[in-house]
């Protein structure tokens, strides 16, 4: 299924790269920007023994951090100029171990409301240029305009 969407602003790559480059989270793990199209984004980690654990594999909270700002980009890819993006709750399926030389995050909205918008992003390792699905997530972003103390 082919999901085609409009952003509501024409800057809405810079306004996603300026947003993403004050998320000291994403910083901190090394995580980068990679692409950005209307409703898509893809995140890429190199491996970080910093970041595992007891078994090698990359922690399921980091998995789980780095799938949800691939689901809060994607739908703040979308929404109008003086928006900000807040999630409201995500399920995430752990779905192999997460052990590879880098792994890329995808996110991508599947509906789009004024307020609400339902996204799906996905978590792959990669080795030696083979990659594999380790972890999907579900999540819902809230639209935010007018917050106090919530800017891009």
């Amino acid at each position: 299924m082919t999901y085609n969407f409009v952003a509501q602003d024409e800057q809405f790559e810079e306004k996603v790269r300026k947003s993403f480059a004050r998320q000291r989270a994403m910083e901190t793990l090394g995580i980068t920007l990679e692409k950005i199209e209307p409703g898509r984004i893809e995140l890429r980690m190199p491996y970080n023994e910093a970041y595992t654990q007891q078994h090698g594999f990359l922690h399921a909270g980091i998995v789980s951090t780095a799938l949800d700002s691939a689901c809060g980009y994607a739908a703040f890819s979308l929404m109008p100029k003086e928006a900000a993006v807040l999630s409201i709750e995500y399920k995430i399926n752990l779905l192999a171990p997460a052990k590879g030389d880098s792994f890329i995050f995808t996110g991508r909205v599947l509906k789009t409301g004024k307020t609400v918008s339902v996204c799906l992003s996905e978590a792959y390792s990669e080795n030696s240029g083979e990659r594999k699905l380790v972890a999907q997530m579900t999540g819902t972003m809230m639209t935010v305009i007018g917050r106090e103390g919530v800017d891009q």
